[in-house]
């Protein structure tokens, strides 16, 4: 079992519903009616709300930013606005039911309705009927490749400065960089030099998998049910604003690093699903050493504005991602 000996959340600091504007609120009771309750979500890092809101003609889930608060947010919540109209069906991602995007008070304000999935985040440290529910909602994404109609950023295009960070660390090596990376700088630079290429496919990718962009739905699904067995429930994706076209294995991968942070069973016990989804041991270890670079790299820039918390959950990153690292290069 891998255990994680300190929890690491992905949240960051939220605006709550009262710090909305007027007109975002206004908007939001046009679509659902009087508000009669609002349920503060908790997850995920933009500085914006994330409520479950209920009004007198139906229910919604709403996220609300404006541009002061993190001047890339709002762009994130219009991209995931424009994703939302182009998913498949088998995606099974949450459906749009209304978005706004003004500027108000000289202020640019992104929102959207989805609808309110009943459910939880799956348990963590995690637990083994929630990770197989979880490995069985991935495969489903990558059941069939994406049509051609569908119009998606490629996800080797898309992330390749992210995964192209080694060079810089290596070129101007930290003094606290670990002495294993140290002395093994040169063999991660070649090892993740072509590590984009190896994400090219035709695949719908999420591409920001972990726990809180998950939900457990069905049986078992009350908070208190998880682990429950057999009965769990299955698993929904939420939180679509990085879809991509790629490799049906990447978002696999990043789950087994999620385990990896977050504790739970054996991690190794599940690499042989990469496989099964197409994955060479070059692809991986290419991919999975330039996300590292990528985390080491990020974790040591200052806080974007309004996301506080982010760098410290980018350095847990680095340091799960390193000791995989390690275990699969290490003589």
């Amino acid at each position: 079992m891998s255990e994680s000996t300190e929890p690491i959340r992905s949240h960051g600091v939220r605006i709550t519903w009262d710090d909305l504007p007027e007109r975002v609120r206004a908007w939001v009771t046009q679509e659902l009616g009087e508000v009669t309750e609002v349920a503060p979500q908790q997850g995920g890092f933009s500085p914006g709300t994330a409520d479950r809101v209920h009004g007198t003609r139906g229910s919604a889930f709403v996220k609300a930013v404006g541009e002061s608060l993190n001047a890339r947010t709002p762009d994130l919540v219009a991209r995931e606005i424009a994703v939302l109209d182009h998913l498949p069906p088998y995606a099974a991602a949450p459906l749009l039911l209304s978005s706004l995007d003004e500027r108000i008070e000289g202020e640019r304000w992104v929102a959207l309705l989805v609808e309110d999935i009943p459910g939880r985040h799956p348990q963590t440290p995690w637990v083994g009927p929630e990770l197989d529910a979880t490995l069985e909602a991935l495969s489903s994404l990558v059941s069939e490749p994406l049509a051609r109609t569908i119009e998606l950023p490629r996800l080797e295009e898309d992330i390749a400065g992210d995964l192209s960070c080694w060079p810089h660390l290596a070129a101007d090596p930290p003094h606290d960089l670990d002495p294993w990376v140290r002395d093994n700088l040169d063999r991660l630079v070649a090892v993740a030099a072509d590590a984009p290429g190896r994400l090219r496919g035709d695949h719908l990718v999420h591409t920001d998998i972990r726990a809180d962009n998950l939900l457990v739905t069905g049986v078992g699904s009350s908070p208190g049910a998880a682990g429950s067995g057999p009965d769990t429930g299955q698993v929904r994706v939420v939180d679509w604003p990085f879809a991509s076209r790629g490799a049906p294995w990447f978002d696999t991968l990043t789950l087994l690093l999620n385990l990896r942070l977050l504790g739970g069973p054996d991690p190794t016990a599940y690499e042989g699903r990469l496989t099964d989804l197409g994955a060479t041991r070059e692809d991986i270890d290419a991919v999975l050493v330039a996300l590292c670079g990528y985390f080491l790299h990020a974790s040591r820039l200052a806080p974007p504005t309004g996301l506080p918390t982010l760098r410290a959950f980018q350095r847990a990153h680095a340091v799960a991602s390193l000791a995989w690292v390690r275990e699969r290069l290490a003589p």
